[in-house]
């Protein structure tokens, strides 16, 4: 029988991984898979059940959203040979299931998965020292969103709740002058927007397309949005992007696995929807494959 470490947030989709539970566990434990249970009580606890407990099982899985799975993926960074991972989509946006296309708030799909499902590579990304993204690091117009919206907003709204925040802050757009230095060369301009990800889908609003994007080629998408000026030029951008064209000339999308951002004044970011701190220099990479997610 192999063990499993499950890592809970109860917070997350507004408590619905208590629909079918029980199911979920027992199909697990008819697959021969002897599920332990680790309840977060606050932001970081999953890193620190992942790094202290996870060497010890054949299994680590966790329900929540893309956050607690950047939390799992952070602790597991910490360990030698960590052990493929599990997930329960349970989150608002969930852009890590929507890249895999896997199935949100279903516990027993999700149970059935681990049991069935392939180990596959899953590239991490790096944020300067010791600190980690399971999909994205971003600064910019909207960013704020993710980790600004009240919690109890996310359970009783959902998506509609960063549609909402997303709106109050249109009033909010700054330009930020930029400096890139990524694998290939240096870019500098007035940004935005700017993130380095590895994800089809931001905030499930952006869609980049699939063959834009591999979860584990050790290659990042640096995604960078020129400062339009005028109402016309948003209008193009915002047309460019929701169609899948990606041709405007105010969007930059490259490919790296290496980015220094070195910006006037410290800058605002965020990691996974979470609040990444201010900075006026960092450095995010790519580690490629280091962990295995079950799909």
């Amino acid at each position: 029988m192999k063990k499993l470490m499950i890592i809970v947030n109860p917070a997350a989709g507004r408590g619905g991984f208590k629909a079918f539970f029980g199911e979920a566990m027992q199909v697990l434990a008819q697959g021969d898979m002897q599920p332990s249970l680790f309840f977060t009580k606050g932001r970081g606890d999953a890193t620190v059940y992942a790094e202290q407990y996870a060497a010890d099982y054949d299994v680590v899985a966790c329900i929540g959203g893309d956050g607690t799975l950047s939390e799992v993926l952070a602790g597991l960074m910490k360990i030698e040979n960590p052990p493929p991972v599990g997930y329960f989509p349970m989150g608002t946006a969930n852009d890590v299931a929507t890249t895999l296309g896997l199935p949100k708030n279903d516990t027993v799909g999700a149970a059935k998965r681990i049991l069935s499902g392939t180990p596959h590579p899953f590239d991490v990304g790096g944020f300067g020292e010791n600190e980690y993204f399971a999909y994205i690091a971003a600064f910019g117009a909207f960013t704020e969103v993710s980790y600004s919206t009240p919690q109890d907003q996310k359970r009783a709204l959902g998506h509609l709740a960063y549609v909402l925040q997303g709106a109050a802050q249109l009033g909010k757009i700054e330009r930020i002058h930029t400096r890139v230095e990524y694998d290939d060369g240096v870019f500098e301009d007035d940004l935005v927007y700017g993130s380095m990800s590895n994800s089809t889908s931001v905030a499930g609003i952006v869609h980049l397309r699939e063959e834009m994007v591999s979860l584990g080629d050790g290659m990042s998408e640096l995604v960078l949005v020129r400062d339009p000026v005028t109402l016309d030029a948003y209008t193009d951008l915002t047309s460019s992007v929701l169609s899948r064209r990606f041709d405007s000339e105010y969007l930059v999308i490259l490919h790296t696995k290496h980015a220094k951002f070195t910006f006037d004044k410290p800058i605002a970011w965020t990691r996974d929807g979470e609040s990444g701190g201010k900075h006026r220099e960092v450095e995010l990479c790519n580690y490629h494959a280091p962990v295995q997610l079950i799909f």
